[in-house]
């Protein structure tokens, strides 16, 4: 399919159309709310990439391989989900409950429910079962436009179980045309075996994990879970620096239920991104704007858990970018729908729709280092795209939610 040439027509509208000089980068500030946009278009792919695009009055007499038709629908580059937990074994409905009949987050995690619940099944669980249920799940996103994505171990937490969910991600990888970037995240919770002696923990990752993990090239990302009750900022540095060593990019936890000074590690470490970020006041922005760590802000989480929400307007008005991830996990947040995600960040966290689009589309390119490749529509770039259903504009996608406004996602 690749190789096939296929041509767009009647396009009523192209979105996050980039024709500078040069690439455009992450988007932040008040150019957030900008989405270059080209009404009455078509769009033209040659072996997997962005050929060439136009107004529909210049098109000419073009054909291809394949003639597309989109009359009354938007075309934009697909989404890009730079934070998730795909890999799981099993879901956590009892939780669900349990957090309705009034559990907090913490009480649950301390009963042994949590991360440490998803562990046990995974650890239960072989290989192959767990992979075929993590291509169903990326079945689903793909489905829902998503053409990247970032997926996190972390369920594993021992040697074994984190050589497991790499190695189902690297299958992934391999069987998928959507890109897919892998990071290691045994430093998600400190395992039972380990509950009084969590110096040994971290000796274990560094020491047993990290080697294997490297000499395989399982992983693009380190990430560490930097927060009260988890993994403090001795600990999360010392990880963090022991990934880069073996050439480990950092992405963080950070701040999701306290100022637990995880974003000024992450600016500190050179992070890719701090992710979470419920608890974000003027230190953290101040911190931000010091380095180059992309804010990624996960609102379905906080909207699952109930939560207070990220303070999204503060960061964007101090001229920072945000991207959005789901998070999609099977404990704070079982869903991969970016759609619907975009309703939470318009209706909570006060986003424009465009603001919204740009923070998963070429914000979370650059949140997976893919800028250059995905996020806009520029010529090069690969042809991952978004045919909606017949929708008016822009904010019908996050306004009219719980109806699927994806009619075909393209991914090469």
């Amino acid at each position: 399919m690749s190789q096939r040439s296929i041509l767009i027509r009647n396009i009523k509208q192209l979105c996050q159309t980039d024709t500078g000089l040069q690439p455009q980068g992450v988007v932040r500030g008040a150019d957030m709310s900008l989405l270059p946009s080209l009404d009455n278009a078509w769009l033209r792919v040659e072996a997997g990439r962005i050929h060439s695009f136009g107004s529909i009055a210049d098109l000419g007499d073009q054909t291809a391989d394949e003639l597309i038709d989109a009359t009354g629908r938007l075309v934009l580059p697909a989404w890009c989900d730079s934070h998730t937990h795909l890999v799981f074994a099993a879901p956590r409905e009892q939780e669900f409950a349990d957090r309705i009949r009034g559990l907090s987050y913490e009480e649950i995690a301390r009963r042994g429910g949590g991360i440490l619940n998803s562990a046990r099944k995974l650890n239960e669980m072989d290989e192959e079962t767990l992979y075929h249920q993590s291509q169903a799940r990326l079945d689903q996103v793909v489905a829902q436009g998503t053409g990247a994505i970032e997926i996190k171990s972390g369920y594993g937490l021992c040697l074994e179980g984190e050589l497991k969910m790499l190695r189902v991600i690297r299958r992934l990888k391999e069987a998928n045309k959507v890109a897919i970037k892998a990071t290691f995240l045994a430093a998600h919770a400190y395992p039972v075996a380990y509950r009084d002696n969590k110096p040994a923990y971290i000796d274990h990752i560094i020491n047993d994990m990290l080697p294997v993990v490297a000499a395989e090239g399982l992983a693009d990302y380190m990430d560490a879970f930097c927060e009260q009750g988890f993994f403090g900022i001795p600990e999360t540095e010392r990880l963090l620096e022991a990934g880069w060593k073996y050439g480990l990019k950092p992405k963080i936890h950070a701040n999701q239920l306290h100022h637990s000074g995880g974003v000024e590690v992450g600016v500190k470490h050179h992070a890719i991104s701090v992710d979470h970020l419920e608890c974000v006041g003027d230190a953290e922005i101040e911190a931000l704007l010091q380095g180059n760590t992309m804010p990624t802000l996960l609102p379905g989480a906080a909207f699952f858990l109930g939560m207070h929400y990220q303070p999204a307007r503060k960061i964007i008005d101090a001229g920072l970018p945000v991207c959005l991830a789901t998070d999609y996990n099977p404990g704070s947040c079982p869903s991969g729908n970016i759609p619907l995600l975009l309703t939470i960040a318009c209706t909570q966290l006060r986003m424009t729709p465009e603001e919204a689009i740009n923070s998963v589309t070429i914000n979370g390119a650059a949140a997976m280092e893919l800028e250059h490749e995905l996020g806009s529509i520029r010529v090069g770039k690969k042809a991952n795209l978004i045919i909606t259903k017949p929708i008016h504009s822009v904010a019908s996608i996050p306004y009219d939610y719980g109806n699927q406004p994806v009619e075909r996602t393209l991914v090469f």
